[in-house]
């Protein structure tokens, strides 16, 4: 009879023991898990990440076809390298399935270019080295055109929380630019893309 008790004390001694060694591990578990989702937190917060990078940012928000008008005052180029009508190999990636591309030439203007930085008026995060914006996209425009670290506002609507958005001057360079149709390498038909400079092409 002692030895049935026994026996049955030891069974639940190991039994208790087994049920806690299971415990502490499920805890343990759990712990690294809430570790690893912290520290994927931290790094997402990180300074490191701060300010979309613009392709990020175009890919989810940006307008990628447009209506084809043009802002008042913009100058058709008399001696564009690439022709109304032509086609062209794209060289950018500003979004998604835009680099390599074939596009098709709708407008070619001279104007001043600039890539900026700034918030959208929609709240989120700064956008930064936005590619492009011309000068007559560009709220009271000035005669002259502007220089890296100049303060404007910005009239176009290339993506939204752009239009009325206070934005940074990141850098100029008069150039021609291009409104252009193409068809993205994922699939997608784009219409009066704006913009792409001269340096974004090749000759097909």
């Amino acid at each position: 009879m002692k030895k049935h008790t026994i026996l049955f004390l030891l069974t639940v001694f190991v039994a208790l023991f087994l049920a806690a060694c299971s415990n502490d591990n499920s805890e343990h578990s759990n712990k690294n898990q809430a570790d690893d989702k912290t520290e994927q937190k931290q790094k997402l917060n990180s300074p490191k990440n701060e300010g979309m990078t613009e392709m990020h940012h175009e890919g989810m928000d940006m307008n990628h076809s447009g209506s084809g008008e043009v802002p008042q005052g913009l100058k058709e180029a008399t001696t564009p390298q690439f022709k109304v009508g032509s086609k062209a190999i794209i060289n950018s990636d500003h979004m998604e399935g835009m680099k390599g591309a074939e596009a098709t030439i709708v407008g070619a203007y001279e104007t001043t270019v600039y890539t900026i930085s700034y918030t959208p008026t929609t709240g989120g995060e700064k956008v930064t080295n936005h590619k492009w914006i011309i000068h007559e996209e560009i709220k009271d425009a000035s005669d002259q055109p502007y220089k890296p670290g100049d303060e404007v506002t910005v009239e176009a609507d290339h993506m939204k929380g752009m239009e009325g958005a206070k934005a940074v001057i990141d850098s100029a360079q008069r150039t021609t630019i291009y409104m252009v149709d193409y068809i993205s390498t994922t699939g997608e038909k784009v219409t009066n893309h704006k913009w792409v400079t001269e340096s974004e092409l090749t000759a097909k």
